[in-house]
Order: C-alpha cells, then structure tokens, then sequence
C-alpha cells in the first residue's frame, strides 16, 4: 500500500516555516505498513493544486493532504477540492456547536465566518478535529483515498491518531515494515561501507540497507518488509548483528536510532553517574543537547558559558598566566576549565569547550574552526584538538557532536 503526501501552503515554499509535518506522517504511516511514494509541497494555487492530486493519484493508493482548511481567503483547498469532484459542501451541525462551546469558553464571539469551517465535501466523511476548529475529511473516490487535515501540527497529529491511522487499519491488510538502526561514529561512510560490504551484498531482496552519515556520524538502518512479524525481525536482528561483528566496538555508538545525547543519558543513568559542562565557543549549544533528554535532571548537574576571561579565572579557576601565555584556545586552559567545573559542581564527569567558531576572531596559528576539547573523569583528563569545518553552527555542531563522543569513550573506557 503506497501513498503520497501533499503539503498545500506558500508559507513552506519560501522556507518561512519547516515541513515537519510530512516527517511525522511518514513515519507514523510506515510504522502501520504504510510505503510513502513521494513527498510535494505546492502554493496555494488552485490549478497547482489540481495537478499535483492527479500526479498524486496516478502513482498512489492514499493522498494525505494538509493546509488550506482554514477560514481565511487563502485557504482554499476545500473550494478547489470541491472544483475536482465535482461537488458541494455539507454542513456539519457538531461541529458547528463545538466551535460555539469553545469560543464560549475562551470568551471570543462566534461569527458567521467561523461556521464555514463547519463544511465538508458532500462525498467525504468528517474527520472530527478535537484540537480546533477545521474537521478533516475523509474521500473515497475510484477505489483511491484522499485524506484532508488542516496543517497546524497539533490538530494534524490528533486528526491522524485517532482516526486516520486506526481507519487505515481496519480498511486494509497491512505488511509489516521493521527497521533497525546501528548508529556509528568516527568511521567514514566509505570506510564503513567497504567494511561491511560482504554483509550487504548478502542481503535478500526484502532487506535494505541504508546509510544516514551526518558530522562524523553514520546510521545504518536496515529495513524490511513482510507478512510474518516475528520472522521479519528475526532476521533483521540476524543482520544487525552481523553488521556489529564486523564495526569495531569503540565505533559502535548504539544498537537503537538514538542521538548522541540520548546514548549519554542512558550510559550515564546505568552507572548512576553526573555530568558538569563548561561552555566557551559552543555556547551552551552541549548543555541544551543534554537538556532536550527527558529525565537528564538525574545526571545532568549544570553548565557554565564561559566566554570572557575574567570568567574562566574567577569562576573556573583558569590561571591568568595561562591564558597569558597560551591564549583561551588552547589545551592548557581548555584543561584547567574542565577540571575546574568539574570540582566546582562536583561531577563525576566534565566537559569543556573552547576554540575559534569564526567567523572572526583567527590568527595565523589559530584559524577558523580551531577547537579544543576535554574530557575529565574518575581516570583523569583527556583533551583533543580538532578542525572543524563549515559555518559558525556547523563548527558548533561538529564540536558538541565530538565532545559527547568524546565522554562516551571515556565512559566506557574506549
């Protein structure tokens, strides 16, 4: 079973807002055995919009569309889905009320205008929407279904919960589609591939292999699709371990999709064990990675942004003769910081930054995307230059990314 997804709104277009609408569709459609075909972003545009439900329907089972439901005179996707079938508009008389309830509630006067949105297609079924005020529709139309939700995320998601998922369910004899993800770091895609390039040509034709690299970070994910659930992820674990025979240990990250910041929760929680950050070019960008993990509150103690020097000397101990002497980026003061937030927050672990994140600010011997970073714990001090390329954010990226690799390894005595 194949679909499409088709995201109406010019406000994507011109990159004003992220599609991540399409991302969580995808990926709640694939985990019931749903293959998603293609992806399209159109304007609001009502012959644009035409054309692409054709293309849409010639190469898909199901169209999912979402935005222009609103009640502005841009939102025009029910009067040009109604241009495409050839029908009128319904009223739906619960959903009429439901507004009403609502806007009593929140003290907002009821106007003719927000009745439209209690219109649907004559030949759909309403997709009741809890979460607002534009009802998703449901149409059959030459064994073809097309589903209609307004984009905001959170009345979307609601919508596709409970109702479209579950009615894809029941409607159709779904396949089984598992994936395993092995997340790799410090291996390049070619190394890796080459590699593991004995496992992969072995791979029967229901079972793929994927490569996702991203700043020194590679994911494999194997995919599969079939009838027999327990035999299907059988064999995916089959080859998973296969693959992790062959990745070296210390590359190997996690055995789950997980980020960097969530394999260091995990490990820090099982040993029961804290963390402390200090934070000069990257800014804090480490701590708020550490923070986005539920639960960090158990491991995580705190950070500190120390940019200027009076602040690495009177708040991390940094000696003014070493910044003197060796400069803020440097492996002498990128030591004394971490061993300073270390014993200042009492942590068993510590983390510090420091480096030229550009795009100002090099020197001939200290360029663009020079980065110091250290590791302490119960071992002692590790600290590792690197040069990170790429704009301001990628050289923070890049340094975050490597700092937590960093404290992995040595959490686990790589």
């Amino acid at each position: 079973m194949q679909a499409e997804l088709l995201t109406i709104g010019d406000e994507i277009l011109i990159g004003q807002i992220i599609n991540t609408n399409a991302v969580w569709m995808a990926k709640e459609l694939n985990s019931i055995g749903v293959s998603i075909k293609q992806i399209t972003s159109v304007s609001d545009d009502k012959n644009h919009i035409k054309k692409a439900l054709d293309e849409a329907l010639g190469r898909a089972d199901i169209v999912l569309i979402t935005g222009g439901l609103g009640p502005t005179k841009d939102d025009i996707t029910k009067t040009t889905l109604c241009d495409y079938f050839n029908v009128g508009l319904k009223k739906e008389e619960k959903v009429v009320e439901f507004i009403k309830e609502n806007f009593v509630k929140r003290g907002i006067e009821f106007l003719q205008v927000h009745e439209q949105q209690a219109l649907i297609l004559e030949n759909s079924e309403l997709l009741f929407n809890h979460n607002g005020t534009a009802p998703g529709m449901w149409i059959e139309h030459l064994g073809k279904i097309i589903i209609c939700m307004p984009g905001v995320p959170f009345e979307m998601k609601g919508i596709m919960t409970r109702y479209v998922l579950p009615q894809l369910n029941a409607k159709f004899s779904l396949p089984f589609i598992i994936h395993k993800t092995l997340v790799t770091i410090g291996i390049p895609e070619s190394t890796l591939a080459d590699r593991i390039s004995e496992v992969e040509d072995g791979l029967p034709q229901h079972i793929k292999l994927a490569y996702l690299p991203n700043f020194g970070l590679v994911r494999l994910r194997l995919s599969g699709i079939g009838t027999d659930e327990n035999a299907l992820r059988t064999e995916i674990e089959t080859y998973a371990s296969q693959l992790l025979a062959i990745i070296p240990p210390a590359n190997t990250a996690a055995t789950d999709d997980l980020k960097p910041e969530e394999i260091i929760g995990q490990l820090l929680s099982h040993s029961k064990q804290t963390l402390a950050i200090a934070e000069s070019c990257t800014g804090g960008y480490i701590s708020h990675l550490i923070t986005t993990v539920p639960g960090s509150s158990e491991y995580f103690i705190g950070s500190l942004i120390a940019y200027s020097y009076p602040i690495k000397i009177n708040n991390l101990g940094v000696k003014a003769e070493t910044l003197e002497h060796y400069g803020a980026v440097s492996e002498e003061c990128v030591r004394e910081m971490v061993e300073g937030i270390k014993d200042k927050f009492k942590a068993d672990f510590a983390i510090s930054t420091t480096g030229i994140a550009g795009p100002g600010g090099a020197t001939p011997d200290k360029p663009v995307g020079m980065v110091w970073i250290a590791v302490a714990g119960p071992k002692g001090i590790v600290a590792r230059k690197i040069m990170a390329n790429g704009e301001r954010i990628n050289i923070i990226e890049r340094t975050s990314l490597m700092a937590l690799d960093m404290l992995r390894r040595e959490i686990l005595g790589y």
